[in-house]
């Protein structure tokens, strides 16, 4: 045990892979047996490990050879990033010994397991620990902030009966409950629009109820009314005039799908939205990090507050942190209302309703599936990983959902072009957590101009 932590401590040290071959058993015994033991670490984790003489497994001599995949690539982007790893550069010309060999392009398999979903914690034994510990950088975090406010000071938070408000409006209760402070300081306000179905505005009711927090409700519809009046604007050509939100929330039904994209009548109900959350004070964020990366927000809309504890938090783990809350915290109604936001479509709901009264505007449709912008964020961000690296993992990558070569090549070109086309966005973001290893903060860990280009990652793409 000593042996493996040594050897895996110091691939973390030395962030590199670290590969440890002891004798074997058919070496000479006269005083000795040799253990045969066999280490593949790699940047303080464990890739492989061989049976050991005495430990009551077959001693058969093949059992003490390993083969483990090590990710080159990676350890040079740790590197990279890592400011202090030159200091330790010996001055000194040192008799390593080299062994020269060629890696092939074209892997035909892996020895390891790529996970689909990284930013997921796996279904282990620390499981709870990890998710207890998002929850608690999340709320150690705000409550580090709050701490700032005069007593009376609401914590204002708009409620949609979508994931991230969820969330965001789980973390400050918490907040809460740790600083002493009762649930009625937090004002919670569902702001219903044009395209706001019945599931998610009871959803968001029923939530606020359970949670004894403040409940307010604004139909923003009159307003954005009186906006596109003042702008001049006829939302999909109609025609406003004299007529009433209902006329209007009527003549919005016989819209074609295919006619449905106006970006002024979006932008202008999501800036209502955080101006009437901005005029009543403190404004607790609820934007996600998969969003902030696809650019996926209005513009001093949904996109500012005065603190965001979701900042780095992607949005299948969003979705995992709510259904982990309602199977382990809550019970009853609590339970089921979480576990009915978990399973609603992800949509900003800013466009007309189906027919149905169902959500029309499905986030996923447009973007592609988020399992698979987190995948490409990760390693994109954590690794620093090219398409076509990317593009050779997705194939070995265990996706809780199928997804066609095609699928994952439109979806990755999508990401590229978002990413950098919406780094303007990133670069005026609130205050907010790092939590975990990827953060797209413009103070902290990423820095990237907002003119830049996706063309050299792109060159050659279909």
């Amino acid at each position: 045990r000593y042996r493996t932590e040594l050897v895996t401590g110091q691939s973390g040290r030395c962030i590199a892979a670290y590969a440890y071959s002891s004798a074997g058993p058919s070496e000479s015994t006269t005083d000795l047996v040799f253990g045969g033991h066999c280490l593949i670490a790699e940047n303080g984790t464990l890739a492989a490990e061989s049976r050991r003489v005495g430990d009551g497994g077959d001693l058969a001599r093949d059992s003490y050879c390993i083969t483990a995949d090590v990710d080159i690539e990676r350890l040079q982007n740790d590197r990279r990033m890592t400011t202090s790893f030159d200091d330790c550069v010996p001055r000194l010309p040192f008799p390593y010994r080299r062994i020269e060999f060629k890696l092939a392009k074209d892997m035909p398999g892996l020895r390891r397991r790529i996970s689909g979903t990284p930013f997921i914690p796996r279904e282990d034994e620390e499981l709870h620990r990890r998710c207890a510990e998002i929850f608690g950088v999340q709320t150690a975090a705000l409550a580090r902030r709050v701490e700032q406010l005069s007593p009376d000071t609401p914590l204002n938070i708009g409620i949609s009966g979508g994931l991230d408000s969820t969330l965001a409006l789980l973390v400050t209760v918490k907040t809460c409950e740790m600083l002493a402070f009762p649930a009625g300081r937090i004002h919670a306000l569902t702001m219903p629009g044009f395209g706001t179905t019945e599931k998610t505005r009871s959803n968001a009711v029923a939530l606020m109820r359970h949670l004894a927090v403040s409940a307010d409700h604004i139909d923003i519809r009159p307003l954005c009314l009186q906006a596109f009046r003042g702008l001049g604007h006829a939302p999909f050509g109609i025609d406003l005039e004299e007529m009433s939100v209902e006329e209007f929330q009527s003549a919005l039904r016989d819209v074609p799908p295919q006619r449905r994209q106006d970006l002024v009548f979006e932008n202008v109900q999501a800036r209502i939205r955080t101006f009437l959350l901005m005029s009543r004070g403190f404004v607790v964020g609820t934007g996600d990090m998969s969003e902030a990366a696809l650019g996926w927000s209005t513009y001093n809309g949904d996109h500012m507050s005065m603190y965001n504890p979701n900042c780095s938090i992607p949005k299948t783990l969003v979705r995992f942190l709510v259904r982990y809350a309602a199977m382990n915290q809550f019970e009853g109604e609590v339970r089921e209302t979480l576990l009915s936001i978990a399973g609603t479509t992800i949509s900003p709901e800013l466009l007309p309703a189906s027919a149905e009264g169902e959500i029309a505007q499905a986030t996923e449709a447009t973007l592609g599936a988020y399992e698979l912008h987190d995948f490409f964020l990760f390693h994109v961000v954590r690794n620093g990983f090219g398409p076509e690296k990317i593009l050779f993992l997705s194939r070995f990558a265990e996706f809780t959902e199928e997804h066609s070569r095609e699928e994952i090549e439109q979806a990755l070109a999508m990401f590229y072009r978002r990413f950098f086309a919406n780094q303007f966005k990133r670069s005026c973001v609130p205050d907010g957590p790092k939590v975990g290893s990827v953060s797209l903060s413009p103070r902290g860990d990423w820095r990237m101009p907002s003119d830049a280009g996706p063309e050299n990652w792109l060159e050659g793409w279909p």
